[in-house]
């Protein structure tokens, strides 16, 4: 009796001594962002670059803080993102004077020519998509920007004016403070969206 005593003492202050180490030397979940003032350097999958700028908590166009900036992160994979590409190209075209469309290729460790190729060619998408290895930190950065609790799912939108999240139709719960499109969105309501942020 006493070595089974002895035996389940031992067993309790292993299994508290194992979990007090593990939890002490567990590094906390914390995410990379970009900061005030960072500049990231964007190349898209057709060769032409530009620069974002962090600015007022979001980010904007350097050399061009004017424009409205739509952020599209999407998937090649995605049905819903494929479906709308030829309707954003579009989106784009109209709005080139007022607005710089990014897509951001995320969940998928791929080439820009695999890019090219099954996606921007393949679906008519020839804005402003890029495929590095930033994507993952600029994502980061707008969730936690725009404090999005849910888990990330493609296709996913923001846009800014000024480096400032704008409050966006919410098709799902109509939340005026709504920040963010998800899923496939009918391009009419961002139209409007955008056509309200150009007229100020």
């Amino acid at each position: 009796m006493k070595k089974l005593i002895s035996l389940i003492v031992l067993t309790t202050s292993l299994l508290f001594l194992g979990c007090g180490s593990s939890e002490t030397s567990m590094a906390p979940n914390v995410k990379e962002t970009y900061k005030e003032g960072d500049k990231v350097e964007l190349k898209s999958v057709s060769g032409a670059k530009l620069t974002l700028l962090r600015k007022n908590g979001g980010f904007i166009i350097e050399d061009d803080e004017a424009k409205v900036v739509l952020i599209d992160i999407f998937g090649t994979f995605c049905v819903p993102c494929q479906e709308e590409a030829p309707s954003l190209m579009d989106f784009q075209l109209q709005n080139s004077d007022d607005v710089v469309l990014i897509g951001l290729n995320f969940f998928e460790e791929v080439s820009d020519e695999y890019v090219v190729e099954n996606f921007a060619a393949k679906y008519n998408a020839y804005y402003f998509i890029t495929n590095s290895p930033k994507n993952k930190k600029l994502v980061e950065t707008i969730v936690q920007d725009i404090q999005y609790k849910g888990t990330l799912q493609v296709p996913f939108k923001v846009v800014l004016k000024g480096g400032k999240y704008q409050n966006v139709t919410d098709v799902y719960s109509a939340n005026p403070e709504n920040k963010f499109y998800i899923g496939k969105v009918d391009l009419d309501i961002i139209q409007k969206d955008i056509d309200k942020l150009t007229a100020q």
